[in-house]
């Protein structure tokens, strides 16, 4: 797998005695089991080692994946980047947000973040992990740039490694004097060079293009568009950035002050944007900007306090949002409207991700709990109890296929999976079919009520869809905290402790998972049967196309692995 024998396959341990072995805390396993196979640790990803360790508290780490495809033809102008993945990353910072969210990205994860093309069957598919060295190249202006890179932040910096190179330093680095970048989100349908955001700690957001960056042997941004120079529009941090999807070089920039703005990346960057005062803090309100040549073009005041997380649907017709109210807030995004939302059981949401058919959300937040929250019935549907601390990233796995489909083309059972600053990566399973959900009882008077027994714990009856346990939450409402009593709940398939720091994040690729801590340090975690193809052939690629090759076949238990 790794060279020099990384792995200690007696014991699962990491080898320390191996010089290019990634160093790990005694007692972490390199490999989890789940029903249909193990995930190996197949590398990990981190930051120079002489990089100052007390400034990390200052920022979280998010990483986002970006796929550069062939050079552009030469009548293109240098730097520019070409647009898509033929196989995108889906998962954007979520950090997750990630990481995160979105993740979360924030934010917290990837992941939390969320994003990607109008065509669902095309989105989030990234680059193969394939065996290949890194390249020396870099210092070349010639170099095409093609690959799949992960680029995360670290203190003052932003990182950029190559994913298909086993090498655990990055290639590439980028150094901010005045401010620490904290979120940044990657567009694989540019259409011109511009196609990474990064948002500062500052307020201050910059736009570039990522093949021009991989191209220049300096260790500043180059080619940037400054947007919000010196907090102009906005002083407070950035939390969480996304591209619209669809949005022809549109993003959004959210803020510690509950404030959300709209960009375009086609006008100055210093575009004159003036907005009218805000009335009514505790309402939502949308207010455009009054010239022509403004930028940013709108602002979005959604919430008192921090904004968290923003993910957008994969079409791009809703935004969710998750702030320090507790609130998650799902939008219309072309309406301006809100359409559903609720509070989470305790404290503030910090992550939030889209399933690919949109009809579902993943939160995380202060309360450990991973919530499952329905678009048709505008209300969460299921808790999943497993974090022992706050839950910092969520993402569905989109290259996992359902065991028993229904031949109908619709899912029917659900792969997600969460990371938390307990250290741990849960993995889940939803199939909402099989959710237990309260037995409701009804007195003569018409007030529900449930079979509780002596032990105290209400009693439950299975098989009933979750749009059955009650109506459809009305639309444009915020939903209060639910009743911990009457809310389904789920128990993690897989739980796994991968790091010794909290957690920030996760990405699903098609032969992986990575895991990334708020420190700065990455895992790429691969798949059952990817990590054996690897080694009995260093030399081939994997392909890029989900459709080549069944991910998983087997079915999956109801087994809880504890690892």
């Amino acid at each position: 797998m790794i060279r020099d024998a990384m792995i200690n396959t007696a014991n699962g341990m990491i080898s320390t005695s191996s010089s290019s072995a990634n160093a790990q805390t005694p007692g972490l396993k390199t490999y989890f089991k789940t029903p249909e196979g193990r995930y190996k640790l197949h590398y990990e990803k981190t930051h120079p080692s002489g990089l100052l360790h007390y400034a990390h508290g200052k920022t979280v780490t998010q990483v986002t994946i970006a796929h550069l495809k062939d050079k552009p033809a030469p009548s293109t102008p240098t730097g520019s980047s070409s647009s898509s993945f033929s196989a995108s990353s889906g998962v954007r910072s979520a950090a997750a947000r990630w990481l995160g969210a979105g993740n979360g990205s924030r934010a917290l994860g990837f992941v939390g973040g969320n994003g990607g093309s109008k065509n669902v069957n095309s989105t989030s598919r990234i680059g193969s992990l394939g065996a290949s060295s890194s390249s020396n190249s870099m210092t070349n202006t010639n170099f095409d740039g093609k690959g799949t890179y992960l680029i995360f932040n670290v203190c003052d910096a932003i990182f950029i490694s190559d994913l298909n190179s086993q090498d655990k330093d990055p290639i590439k680095s980028i150094h901010f004097s005045n401010s620490n970048p904290v979120c940044h989100a990657f567009d694989q349908d540019a259409k011109d060079g511009h196609d990474l955001l990064i948002g500062l700690n500052s307020g201050d957001v910059y736009s570039v293009s990522l093949r021009q960056q991989l191209q220049d042997v300096g260790k500043k941004l180059v080619g940037a568009q400054h947007y919000n120079k010196d907090g102009s529009v906005n002083n407070s941090r950035c939390t969480s950035i996304a591209w619209i999807p669809g949005g022809d070089g549109a993003f959004v920039v959210a803020h510690a002050d509950g404030n959300m703005y709209v960009y375009d990346k086609n006008k100055d960057g210093a575009g004159d944007s003036s907005f009218s005062v805000i009335k009514d803090q505790t309402q939502f309100s949308v207010a455009h900007a009054r010239y022509s040549k403004s930028n940013p073009i709108a602002r979005w005041h959604v919430c008192q306090g921090s904004i968290n997380s923003v993910a957008f649907s994969f079409d791009g017709a809703y935004l969710a949002t998750v702030g320090r109210d507790g609130y998650l807030r799902v939008f219309d995004y072309s309406k301006e409207q809100l359409v559903c939302g609720g509070k989470s059981y305790y404290g503030a949401l910090l992550c939030c991700a889209w399933s690919m058919d949109g009809k579902y959300i993943l939160t995380g937040g202060e309360d450990d709990l991973v919530q499952v929250w329905s678009m048709e019935d505008r209300k969460v549907v299921a808790w999943g109890e497993g974090h022992n601390s706050w839950v910092s990233g969520v993402a569905f796995d989109s290259y996992w296929s359902s065991p028993n489909s229904d031949g109908t083309g619709e899912t029917v059972m659900y792969r997600f999976g969460s990371v938390g600053q307990d250290t741990q990566l849960l993995l889940w399973d939803l199939e909402m079919d099989e959710i237990v959900v309260p037995l409701r009882r009804y007195p003569p008077g018409g007030s529900p009520t449930y079979n509780t027994p002596p032990g105290g714990s209400p009693t439950y009856s299975t098989g009933s869809q979750s749009s059955h346990w009650d109506n459809v939450c009305p639309l444009g409402t915020l939903q209060p905290a639910p009743s911990i009593r009457i809310v389904p709940k789920i128990s993690p398939l897989v739980a796994h402790r991968v790091h010794t720091e909290p957690l920030s994040g996760l990405i699903f690729t098609q032969e992986s998972v990575l895991t990334v801590c708020r420190e700065g340090n990455i895992k790429i975690w691969m798949r059952p049967g990817v990590a054996e193809s690897q080694s009995s052939n260093s030399e081939t690629v994997l392909s890029t196309s989900s459709k080549d090759k069944p991910l998983l076949s087997s079915k999956i238990g109801s087994a809880s692995y504890k690892q």
